[in-house]
């Protein structure tokens, strides 16, 4: 515990809190079910200021931005950082905590390991790629019986397009003696229709890869809650 803990220019410590406002003693006495949304971001942020102690600047900060953990979760260090009261620290600890969160929803997903459908591929990637600002293309090899054996990214771009080089995507192809692999990529704008780069380079890739007795099972595009197949949608 922290609770004797003093700061600087008159900001607000955990003794000055008043009892119902102590996150941190709330946790250990009841555990983290029933702390909000803004008791567990005053635990990461630790400070208030001279106006409002932690847990009112982190409702503060919620109400920015829409009272969503998720929308919070998508802004940039620029935009949560000029929050009055968040700053530099503040703001670098609540998008490691994000972050974080991405990872472990990565990582339990990837548990499952054998991709049987558009859907598996969906629900792995949105957590790598849903939330970012940029375009990412990334492939996913599989074995015979479709046990995934890695997930590689292939190139990053810029808002709109992503630039990929078959020959790169091949010889990892072969180095992990995959014999099939699915292609996913993410459209920042939300939108999951396909370009007509996008149905190009699938051509390209799938056309390439069957000279090497490889299958390319899907084309998966992912947004931030969304995905389109091109297999579901009768394009592969």
């Amino acid at each position: 515990m922290e609770s004797t803990e003093t700061h600087s220019g008159g900001r607000l410590t955990i003794k000055e809190w008043c009892v119902q406002e102590r996150p941190r003693e709330k946790y250990l006495a009841h555990g983290s079910a029933l702390l909000t949304d803004a008791e567990l971001l005053a635990i990461l942020i630790r400070t208030g200021n001279r106006q409002e102690s932690a847990v009112a600047l982190s409702r503060r900060l919620l109400a920015q931005f829409g009272n969503s953990l998720n929308c919070l979760s998508k802004k940039t260090f620029k935009e949560i950082s000029t929050v009055r009261g968040i700053g530099t620290v503040k703001a670098i600890t609540l998008l490691a905590a994000f972050e974080l969160g991405r990872r472990l929803g990565a990582e339990k997903v990837e548990l499952k390991r054998k991709i049987t459908s558009s859907t598996d591929v969906a629900d792995l990637m949105m957590n790598k790629l849903g939330h970012i600002q940029h375009e990412e293309f990334w492939v996913l090899f599989l074995d015979t019986s479709n046990h995934l054996i890695k997930t590689s990214q292939i190139s990053r771009g810029g808002l709109t397009n992503t630039v990929v080089d078959v020959r790169v995507l091949l010889r990892l192809a072969l180095e992990e003696n995959a014999t099939a692999m699915v292609l996913c990529h993410n459209h920042p704008s939300g939108s999951v229709l396909p370009s007509k780069a996008d149905k190009d380079v699938t051509r390209k890739v799938m056309n390439a890869a069957h000279t090497m007795d490889i299958k390319l099972t899907d084309h998966v595009i992912v947004s931030d809650g969304s995905y389109f197949s091109f297999v579901e949608h009768g394009l592969l």
